[in-house]
């Protein structure tokens, strides 16, 4: 290969290798264990006994953690995250974990009631501060846009739901929530659309652009439409089956677009020039960003 087509693909986005499905699993785990706990917390008031779906949330969050502790390469060095709370996001979800898990605790051994909706607001708190580590890597251009922030919490407050949904196999009773993840599903879809067309409207990488147009029918078909069907008949019909499948298809799906923004559509900035330096007096010629799609107008 020759030096000139060297430097060349060096210019070009790569994907990233820095957090691979590791990172992905804490981000799956931890947001639909914190949206598990919102959801539980909401259906607290309805007089079950949700205790073990408070410990799946909190099983949850732990599996992401460690997940995300297994892929430092020098795991005891750990507790250094908690050095820098004034600035990072990864920080306060740090700290934020031994919080959830005590009053998740206090939940399931005392089933107070305000203890559910201290962890679920410690949960939806949890949802956030993932949320904005991923913002928080300007390096990414699928990450750094505010719009995936609102993405991550639909996310995560979906998953939650559907979850909630898929215990109505135990508790028949919690089939009328499929109508809330219905509405949480329609949130999430105008915060996909919302988000892709931030994308778009700045320009991405190619290999993000490929990423997520690969994910966007099939995630709006079966993330969205299929199971806020189900979960509009499982709580108008009281049936908890249709409710089971709508939280799994709500769930799956979330999960899927977690993966793929975090191992797939994460490419690096690459290089660029604003402008096209000229040869003596001519005026600059246009900019040049390789590998990337242009941004396309509103």
């Amino acid at each position: 290969m020759s030096k000139a087509r060297k430097i060349g693909d060096r210019m070009l986005p790569r994907q990233q290798r820095n957090w691979d499905a590791r990172a992905a699993t804490n981000f799956i785990c931890g947001g639909a264990g914190g949206g598990l706990l919102v959801a539980t917390a909401l259906a607290s008031m309805h007089g079950e006994d949700l205790r073990p779906l408070v410990v799946v949330a909190l099983a949850l969050l732990g599996v992401g953690l460690l997940a995300v502790w297994l892929e430092i390469g020098r795991p005891w060095r750990a507790l250094n995250v908690y050095l820098n709370a004034a600035t990072s996001w990864m920080t306060r979800e740090a700290m934020t974990a031994p919080l959830v898990f005590a009053s998740g605790a206090a939940a399931v051994v005392f089933n107070w009631r305000a203890a559910f909706w201290i962890a679920g607001l410690l949960g939806l708190f949890y949802i956030y501060c993932q949320a904005r580590m991923l913002y928080a890597n300007k390096g990414i251009p699928a990450w750094r846009h505010a719009s995936c922030i609102g993405m991550i919490v639909a996310t995560g407050l979906t998953e939650g739901a559907g979850l909630l949904c898929m215990g109505a196999m135990y508790w028949p009773g919690l089939a009328p929530f499929g109508g809330l993840l219905a509405v949480l599903l329609a949130i999430r879809l105008l915060a996909w659309r919302t988000y892709l067309a931030s994308l778009r409207s700045t320009g991405v990488p190619v290999g993000t652009s490929k990423a997520l147009n690969a994910l966007d029918v099939r995630f709006v078909w079966l993330g969205h439409v299929a199971p806020a069907v189900l979960g509009v008949g499982a709580g108008f019909g009281q049936l908890p089956l249709l409710a089971v499948l709508a939280g799994v298809l709500a769930a799956v799906t979330g999960a899927w677009f977690k993966y793929t923004l975090i191992c797939r559509a994460a490419f690096t900035q690459g290089f660029a020039l604003p402008r096209k330096p000229s040869r003596g007096g001519g005026a600059a010629g246009p900019g040049v960003q390789p590998g990337w799609n242009r941004a396309q107008p509103e």
